[in-house]
C-alpha cells in the first residue's frame, strides 16, 4: 500500500508539475510571443515533436492514474446526491473540465507556440484559443452523452456490457467516417482541377462525390487532403494549402492516393481494425480491473480505472496498429501510381509535402516502427522509384 501511495503521488506530482511549467511558459508567450526561427529545420522540428510525444505518453499515463486512483473516489462521493443516471455524465464532465484547465497551458505551448515558432502556422493566439475551446466544448458534450449511455449499459448488463459495447462499435465507427473536420469552411472546387479530379474519381465509381476545398490555412501552412464517407456519401476534400501550393499533377496524385483508400475499402478495413482494438482494450481492461479491485465497473470511479487499464492496453497495441496503417498507406501509394500513371508527380508531391509540412524525410527507425502511422517520406519515395 505504501509503494502504491508513493507511485500515485509521484504520478500526480509529475502531471501537475508539468502542467505548471507549461502554464508559466504560456503566460510568458502571451505577454511576449516567441519569435519564429530564422530557418525551418525539419530534423530539429521532428526531434522536438518526438520529445513532446514521448513526454505526452508518460504524462498521459500519469495524469490518468491520478484521476483514476486519487481523484475518482472523492469526486464520486461528492456526486452522490445526484440521481443515479446523472452521476456518470456529471463525473465525466467534471473530469473534462479539470483536465482542460490543467492542460490548457500544455496545449497552447505544444500545439500553438511550437507550430508558430517553426513557421508552420500564423494563426493568432485568439484564433487558436477559440478553436481549442470549441473543440473542448464539443468533446465535453459527446463524452457526457457517451458516458451516460455506457453507464446505462453497465447498470443493465453488468457482466455482458463489454460484448454489447463491442457489437455497437462498428456502426459508431462507420458514422465517424461521415464527420468532416470541424471549424473549417468548405466550398466546391471548380474549373479544370475539378474536372480532372472528377474524371479520375469516375473511373473508380465515385464520380458523383462532392469535391470540396477547405480553409486549412486558418490553422496551419501544412497541406492535406482526404476522402470521407461510405455508401454513396463520399466527399473529396482538399486543403487550400494543397491547392494553392501544388501543381495540378501533384494534387491529382495526392487525390489518387486518397481515392486508393476508398477503392481498396480501407474505411471498412479501418472499422474492422478499430473494432478489434476496442475489443482488446475493453476485454483486457475489464479483466485487469476485476483482477486488481475484485469487482467490475459499478460506478464512475471504477469507470475511470477501466479507462486507465484500457489506455495501457492501447499503448501496448499501438505498434501493431501503426504497422497495419503503414501497410495501407503503402498500398494507397501503389494505387495512385497505377491510377495516374505518373510516378514522377508522386515523387515531387512527397518532396513538396516534406518541405511544406516540415516533415523529416527519414526519422529514426525506432520512432517509425513504434509511433508512425505513415511510412517515412524517404521510404515512400524509394518505393515509388522501384515501381515498374
Amino acid at each position: 500500500m505504501r509503494v502504491r501511495t508513493v507511485v500515485l503521488g509521484a504520478a500526480t506530482g509529475l502531471a501537475l508539475g508539468y502542467a505548471a511549467v507549461r502554464a508559466v511558459q504560456a503566460a510568458a508567450d502571451l505577454r511576449r510571443p516567441a519569435p519564429s526561427l530564422a530557418e525551418r529545420d525539419p530534423r530539429r522540428y521532428g526531434a522536438a515533436r518526438r520529445s513532446l510525444m514521448l513526454a505526452g505518453l508518460v504524462r498521459g499515463v500519469a495524469a490518468l492514474a491520478g484521476t483514476a486512483f486519487v481523484l475518482a473516489d472523492p469526486l464520486e462521493r461528492s456526486l452522490a446526491p445526484l440521481p443515479r443516471r446523472l452521476r456518470a455524465p456529471a463525473f465525466a464532465l467534471a473530469v473534462l473540465v479539470l483536465d482542460g484547465v490543467r492542460d490548457l497551458g500544455i496545449d497552447y505551448v505544444e500545439d500553438h507556440v511550437l507550430e508558430r515558432v517553426y513557421g508552420n502556422s500564423e494563426q493568432p493566439a485568439r484564433g487558436w484559443l477559440e478553436d481549442h475551446l470549441k473543440g473542448v466544448a464539443v468533446g465535453a458534450v459527446v463524452a457526457s452523452l457517451m458516458t451516460a449511455l455506457a453507464d446505462a449499459l453497465v447498470v443493465r448488463a453488468p457482466r455482458r456490457w463489454p460484448w454489447i459495447a463491442i457489437a455497437a462499435t462498428p456502426p459508431l465507427l462507420a458514422f465517424a467516417t461521415f464527420v468532416m473536420p470541424l471549424f473549417n469552411r468548405y466550398e466546391p472546387v471548380t474549373g479544370e482541377l475539378e474536372q480532372r479530379i472528377r474524371a479520375l474519381a469516375s473511373r473508380w465509381g465515385v464520380g458523383n462525390a462532392s469535391i470540396l476545398r477547405f480553409d486549412m490555412s486558418r490553422q496551419t501552412k501544412k497541406a492535406n487532403a482526404f476522402v470521407t464517407g461510405v455508401l454513396g456519401t463520399e466527399r473529396i476534400a482538399l486543403a487550400d494549402t494543397l491547392v494553392g501550393a501544388f501543381p495540378a499533377d501533384e494534387t491529382l496524385f495526392v487525390v489518387a492516393h486518397e481515392l486508393g483508400h476508398y477503392v481498396r475499402r480501407d474505411p471498412w478495413t479501418g472499422i474492422g481494425l478499430g473494432t478489434t482494438a476496442v475489443s482488446l482494450a475493453l476485454l483486457g481492461a475489464d479483466a485487469s480491473l476485476r483482477a486488481t479491485s475484485g469487482r467490475g465497473v459499478d460506478g464512475p470511479a471504477q469507470g475511470a480505472r477501466l479507462l486507465f487499464w484500457a489506455m495501457l492496453v492501447q499503448l501496448a497495441a499501438m505498434p501493431l496498429a501503426n504497422a497495419a496503417s503503414r501497410a495501407l498507406e503503402r498500398r494507397a501509394d501503389r494505387f495512385a501510381v497505377a491510377a495516374t500513371g505518373d510516378r514522377e508527380a508522386g515523387v515531387r508531391a512527397f518532396r513538396r509535402l516534406g518541405e511544406q509540412n516540415l516533415a523529416e524525410f527519414e526519422p529514426p527507425r525506432w520512432a517509425e516502427l513504434l509511433f508512425a502511422s505513415h511510412p517515412s517520406l524517404a521510404a515512400r519515395i524509394r518505393a515509388l522509384e522501384h515501381i515498374s
